[in-house]
């Protein structure tokens, strides 16, 4: 390899972090380079303002891109978010990321067609920043302290941003309080998306019917560990218009997608993690009789709806952890 390229952590090539191209970094935000965050789980250990910078210099990362990343690692700390189960689990989950705000245009943030594919530099390495993060500081190295069966593309790093120009509702960060004109980071803890595929349904019942049926399968964590578990939709505009046209709102769709994305009780007991009494079931599916459905969430408002996508009559479907709960942070805030 060149002087300026190595091998990183994730196995892809690395920008060497030179101490020029790390200040360049530190130039983006208002902290010291010497301030912490952490600690990380698995090596315990906190990681300095300046370490995370070379991490994501490593990525590939635009200076500019820096405070997302920064706020992205702060929101991932949070408790709730359990980031040590993510980190650790057998199951391919892994943290991905969803840019809300003025900022998503500012640094071209893709939020349209193949936002969660390749080819737009900021999707592509901001999310790589954390996985640098994870390994080199929180030691989640594969087969040791990661233990995923397999593990999954999307653990090379996921960041999109919300289309919220296409979208008929109010964006993820404005129906969490914040401000449209703020900008914010989403961390989820999330497999990668299944497609939902309906060219068919003109209406919102079609639509979310297919979705519904997408979801509710009992190999998903989501059938058993989903006390705090976030079942994600992301509806490509095509599909969000044709749901909104009907006068649905996202509220509606979350209620609606609580109603029918549901498993009978029996495919709990006989398939899937738990096949004991009703001391293995979530504790909604207890004291159920046999063909009473059990809601792949324990209240509507636990479903994430969001819009991101370009033309094209598919949606997507993020199963969740389960054990996790999605964190949105302010970014001007924690950089």
């Amino acid at each position: 390899m060149t002087d300026d390229i190595a091998i990183g952590a994730d196995g892809l090539p690395a920008v060497q972090p030179t101490h020029e191209r790390v200040d360049a970094f530190l130039e983006q935000i208002n902290r010291s380079a010497t301030d912490t965050i952490g600690p990380f789980p698995l090596s315990e250990r906190p990681a300095s303002v300046e370490t995370l910078a070379a991490n994501a210099v490593m990525a590939g990362c635009d200076p500019a891109y820096f405070p997302v990343v920064l706020a992205a690692l702060e929101a991932s700390l949070a408790e709730e978010f359990n980031l040590y189960g993510l980190l650790a689990t057998t199951e391919p989950h892994w943290p991905i990321l969803i840019v809300n705000g003025p900022v998503t245009s500012e640094l071209d943030i893709n939020a349209g067609a193949n936002a969660y594919g390749q080819s737009t530099r900021a999707n592509a390495t901001i999310g790589r920043a954390l996985v640098l993060t994870f390994m080199n500081v929180a030691d989640a190295h594969p087969g040791v302290t990661d233990m995923a069966t397999h593990g999954g593309p999307h653990k090379f790093g996921v960041c999109v941003a919300e289309n919220e120009e296409a979208s008929p509702w109010s964006p993820l960060h404005v129906d969490r309080g914040f401000e449209p004109t703020e900008s914010t980071v989403t961390v989820l803890g999330t497999e990668a998306p299944h497609n939902i595929n309906d060219h068919v349904a003109d209406s919102p019942q079609g639509v979310l019917t297919t979705a519904a049926h997408t979801m509710a399968k009992t190999g998903t964590n989501l059938a058993y560990l989903n006390e705090r578990g976030e079942p994600h939709l992301v509806l490509s505009p095509e599909h969000a218009e044709t749901i909104a046209r009907a006068g649905w709102t996202k509220t509606d769709v979350q209620r609606f997608l609580y109603d029918h994305a549901r498993i009978p009780r029996h495919l709990h007991r006989d398939h899937g993690m738990h096949d004991q009494a009703d001391g293995g079931l979530p504790k909604h599916a207890q004291g159920l009789e046999d063909e009473q459905l059990v809601p792949l969430a324990a209240t509507a408002e636990k479903f994430l709806v969001t819009v991101t996508g370009g033309i094209g009559r598919h949606s997507l479907f993020h199963p969740s952890f389960g054990d996790t709960e999605s964190v949105t942070i302010s970014i001007e805030d924690a950089t």
